[in-house]
């Protein structure tokens, strides 16, 4: 069963940064996309950042130029977050889809909390 383990949120003032971690249980060539998603208070997740196995990235208008997805080799994404803003407040959810090798599914972590404050 395929895990992923965010980490990495807390409480920012604004201008601050942040960088999250999300570790998978398998390594993260098993997936053919990985990202980050946010659910502010009150209203639908929606993507930040993306990054595909060949290593092209995408961010939401809202984030770019301040936020960062990057991976290593092994098994972990990052999201690095900068000149952070109240209206990130957010949790933060890694998500993961598995290549058709390894089944297609799409896997999500358990989110963690980021609130800037102001």
């Amino acid at each position: 069963q395929v895990q992923l383990v965010e980490s990495g949120g807390g409480l920012v003032q604004a201008g601050g940064s942040l960088r999250l971690s999300c570790a998978a249980s398998v390594s993260i060539f098993t997936f053919n996309r990985m990202g980050w998603f946010r659910q502010p208070p009150g209203k639908q997740r929606e993507s930040v950042a993306g990054i595909t196995y060949g290593g092209s990235t995408n961010y939401a208008d809202s984030v770019k130029g301040r936020f960062t997805i990057s991976r290593d080799n092994k098994n972990t994404l990052y999201l690095q977050m900068s000149s952070l803003q109240p209206e990130d407040t957010a949790v933060y959810y890694c998500n993961a889809h598995a290549r058709a090798l390894y089944g297609g599914n799409d896997y999500w972590g358990q989110g963690t909390q980021v609130t800037v404050s102001s």
